[in-house]
């Protein structure tokens, strides 16, 4: 027999969830073939396995938390003249027969005393939870094998039909005590979501947080784009965003307020010499932040480019630890989704952060005499007062803004 083991995730990393087991008992598993898939606090990772044979059993189920060299799973490396796992399968749903070979039912016979039909473990698990009889949930799967969803679509008819009927006091859950009649949905947050939740906190209640405001006028910028957007894209294969922009920006701003590229450690600041920015982008899954590498030696098609490979990976969820590790400034966009003014929450261990928002048409004074309609854009610097004094911010924020009033400024910057 070989042991399934959690693989070393990555650097800090000690434990995660599994989100789903991509084989069940029973099937055949050819080494390097994915196993299952475990929910990191930042990426989901596929583990392979590292032997052939068949998958004997389960010892944790979808769920779960794991920690790194724990055993969750056994494989049977002398498994392999088993039936395929569909035959198994469909053997499992027909009466077992005496003359039968045991290597083929022993798995059968004690899945069949114990549960007396075929599930997965998240389906056994919320059976178990719920009460329910496995042999009374029906299944759409052709081979008869009953899935979490299918207990749950079952769970929900004895529901339907017992509240007409007056629930007895003991069985009711405390929040329809305390709410009768008002329909709620409980869902269990996942690890990434978690993580997010308690990072965010960890930050407003360790840093000394400030935001300052300004506003930029985007005529230029929008201007440049809309010459140069076709010939940019013939040249490079990505088109012109406002990302690069502010990006250059940002980098130019660094260098002359270096503070707001540190972080703290201890008693002491780390003056950071490089320049990885930080794209906040929406996941599935929720926000994440990969990093831009060494922004200040890109060019405006080379983050452009980094910029879409990392937000097609992010919606693909097949960002790496690697891609969200290390940034030393972040920059949120917020106005894709329509926010026109917000105070974005920090980066932790990093002391600043950009918020971009949407580009809105306002009435602004050209001079004493004249007003005219302009794209405006409202930006917010959210930093930690720690060690960024009010000055140094509004003076980083105030660069930001005439870089990109300025744009041929940005060009000259490389």
């Amino acid at each position: 027999m070989a042991e399934i083991k959690v693989p070393e995730l990555a650097e800090s990393i000690t434990e995660g969830t599994i989100a789903q087991w991509l084989k069940q008992p029973g099937e055949k598993v050819e080494k390097g073939e994915y196993l299952l898939e475990v929910e990191t606090d930042k990426v989901n990772v596929e583990l392979t396995a590292e032997f052939s044979g068949v998958l004997k059993e389960l010892f944790k189920e979808s769920g779960d938390t794991v920690e790194v060299g724990e055993t969750i799973g056994v494989i049977d490396e002398n498994g392999e003249s088993s039936a395929p796992a569909s035959e198994q399968q469909n053997t499992k749903q027909a009466e077992p027969k005496a003359e039968e070979p045991v290597v083929q039912q022993s798995e059968v016979e004690k899945e069949q005393s114990h549960q007396r039909t075929i599930a997965s473990p998240a389906a056994r698990k919320l059976a178990r939870e719920k009460g329910i009889d496995l042999q009374s949930v029906q299944t759409i799967d052709p081979l008869g094998r009953v899935r979490k969803q299918d207990v749950e679509l079952h769970s929900a008819k004895p529901v339907q039909s017992e509240q007409a009927k007056p629930a007895a006091p003991a069985k009711q859950p405390a929040v329809q005590q305390e709410q009768p009649g008002k329909p709620v949905e409980r869902i269990k947050m996942s690890r990434r979501r978690q993580t997010i939740a308690n990072r965010l906190v960890e930050v407003q209640q360790t840093a000394a947080m400030l935001t300052t405001f300004n506003e930029v006028d985007m005529t230029a910028v929008m201007d440049v784009r809309k010459r140069r957007k076709d010939k940019f894209y013939e040249q490079h294969d990505v088109r012109l965003g406002f990302m690069s922009f502010f990006t250059k920006a940002v980098v130019s701003a660094l260098k002359q307020y270096p503070l707001l590229n540190a972080e703290i450690q201890g008693n002491e600041l780390v003056m950071k010499k490089f320049y990885d920015i930080g794209i906040a982008v929406s996941a599935p899954e929720g926000l994440v932040v990969p990093v831009v590498r060494d922004a200040d030696r890109l060019n405006f098609a080379g983050i452009e480019g980094e910029i879409l490979n990392l937000a097609t990976k992010a919606r693909d969820n097949k960002l790496s630890l690697s891609d969200l590790q290390g940034g030393t400034f972040t920059i949120t966009n917020g106005g894709v989704f329509g926010s026109l003014l917000s105070t974005p929450i920090l980066n932790g261990p990093q002391v600043g952060i950009l918020g971009m928002h949407k580009i809105q048409l306002r009435p602004v004074a050209i001079d004493a005499e004249r007003m005219e309609n302009r794209p405006m854009m409202y930006i917010a610097l959210s930093y930690d007062h720690r060690i960024v004094d009010g000055k140094e911010a509004v003076s980083f924020l105030a660069t930001v803004k005439e870089l990109l009033e300025d744009p041929e400024s940005l060009l000259l910057e490389g």
